[in-house]
């Protein structure tokens, strides 16, 4: 039997990365399973369909978690669907909905206590933070790398008995280039915000939780489930919080390791 949940007025979440190897599913299933929501931003790359185009792998805890968030709408929860660059084909369906799902490219959010937030997934971005083509490709290779050792590196934590803790995320924040890119990211953001007259921006896309005032304008990245398995919480009164679901739960047993081999090879083994 499920526990006493945690009542939200608004979670903010993103960068799922369903398909990937590296999606903590499972760690976001027992959030939810947690959790009674009003209303839940779902701020890009919910499926991440550039790496299901290398190799296709759709584990379990994968569908579950997509039928969890489809079957919302039935609880009473509110879902808006604001897709990213790895789920880029949904952008088409701007103002139209998935069933009881809305999908919007952007969205204005009113707190409880009035103030208006430009929620986007922050791939719009791209052009103006990025520092050119090779850059981009060493940066996507060493990413690559990074969450290989950190996938590794926490069965080794879990076979020990230990909670998962984000190595990559550890590393990434003593990189100066990428605390450069994080920092101009955050700019663009925040003047991007200014411009359309609200008090602030929640994104995601450069998986990086966090929650700063910059130039009059509140910041709010709400993270992702592959390195930080972060949310971005309103409660009734509007106040905003960053939550870290395996630091709050504080449980390895949630922490399930991915299959090896992708679908597709099992089916064929079959």
């Amino acid at each position: 039997m499920m526990g006493r949940r945690t009542h939200y007025r608004t979670v903010f979440l993103s960068d799922i990365h369903l398909g990937d190897k590296d999606c903590k599913a499972d760690f976001l299933l027992d959030f939810l399973e947690h959790s009674r929501i009003d209303c839940l931003y779902l701020i890009g790359d919910i499926i991440d369909m550039w790496a299901m185009s290398r190799q296709f792998l759709w584990p379990d805890a994968h569908n579950r978690l997509l039928h969890r968030l489809m079957s919302l709408p039935g609880e009473g929860t509110r879902v808006i669907y604001l897709p990213g660059n790895h789920d880029e084909p949904a952008q088409r369906y701007d103002g139209m909905a998935l069933g009881d799902i809305e999908i919007h490219r952007e969205y204005i959010h009113t707190l409880a206590d009035g103030r208006k937030l430009l929620l986007m997934h922050g791939d719009q971005f791209d052009q103006e933070v990025c520092f050119g083509p090779m850059h981009a490709w060493i940066g996507d290779k060493a990413y690559k790398l990074l969450l290989f050792v950190n996938r590794w590196y926490n069965r080794y934590r879990v076979w020990r008995g230990h909670d998962y803790w984000s190595l990559a995320g550890y590393i990434k924040q003593r990189v100066s280039g990428a605390s450069e890119a994080i920092a101009r990211y955050r700019q663009i953001g925040c003047r991007y915000a200014s411009e359309r007259g609200v008090d602030g921006i929640v994104c995601g896309h450069i998986h990086h939780p966090e929650i700063t005032e910059q130039d009059g304008m509140l910041y709010c990245n709400d993270g992702d489930w592959v390195e930080n398995c972060s949310a971005l919480t309103e409660d009734k009164d509007g106040k905003l919080d960053l939550l870290f679901w395996t630091r709050q739960r504080q449980r390895a047993d949630v922490y399930k390791l991915p299959p090896l081999l992708p679908v597709a090879r099992k089916q064929d083994a079959a």
